[in-house]
């Protein structure tokens, strides 16, 4: 079977967002989980933490035998970093994707602003979050980010707790192989050399016309980069 996969999401979606990479992984013979952190998908409604997530994560690497490829893009990039730092004996490799950015106060505190007003609209911003959706990605993927339901109400939570963050000193903890995934355009790259440059055994790759969700706008090539990774650990 080789060596399991565990899946973490992005911010105010869920695993629903791993579907085409779940499946695609399944039929090359994968152990596959997806899990919610959170305050996310079935676990919406509970505050989101750090520590939550880390142990999240935890959980789903120990549902599948306490070792795994842990996979994760944005808020799962950097949960995932967390995590690898908290627990390496159980992370063989990491695949962190659109988490190259030192979640900073400077950069964190006008988002968190931003999210507040938009908290405050009549419908919390479900409608601003849909359209957005629809706008940047495939039809399929939007499906699929939709389908566990959007965490609207989690934002303050995520902003303060990711502000705590410290992913570069955090990789120095890393004993793993690292890949770093970035999209081309994507607006949270700005300091991948920095991250790689912390990595004991960092790598990275740029997709050509991929954005910040590259998973989803970009899926067959990160399946590729998944199983790339994971060929090289089975060796």
């Amino acid at each position: 079977m080789g060596l399991p996969v565990v899946l973490v999401h992005g911010v105010r979606t869920s695993r629903t967002m791993w579907r085409a990479q779940v499946e695609a992984l399944e039929r090359a013979g994968r152990t596959v989980v997806a899990v919610d952190l959170p305050g996310h998908g079935e676990r919406r409604g509970g505050a989101f933490t750090v520590d939550g997530a880390a142990r999240a994560i935890a959980d789903g690497v120990d549902g599948v035998g306490g070792l795994a490829l842990a996979v994760g893009l944005s808020l799962g990039g950097y949960t995932g970093i967390a995590h690898a730092a908290r627990h390496p004996e159980q992370v063989a490799g990491l695949v962190a994707a659109g988490c190259c950015t030192r979640p900073a106060r400077v950069f964190v505190e006008p988002w968190r602003w931003t999210a507040r007003g938009i908290s405050r609209l009549p419908d919390h911003g479900a409608r601003l979050n849909q359209r957005m959706t629809d706008l940047w990605l495939p039809a399929a993927a939007a499906a699929d980010v939709g389908a566990g339901g959007f965490s609207l109400d989690v934002m303050d939570d995520v902003l303060r707790e990711v502000g705590t963050l410290h992913p570069v000193a955090d990789l120095h903890e890393v004993r793993c192989p690292v890949w770093f995934v970035n999209g081309r355009y994507d607006h949270f790259r700005g300091e991948e050399r920095r991250f790689l440059a912390a990595a004991r055994d960092g790598r990275l790759v740029v997709v050509p016309g991929a954005t910040h969700l590259v998973s989803l706008t970009r899926p067959a090539r990160f399946v590729r980069v998944v199983l790339e990774a994971l060929d090289e650990l089975d060796e």
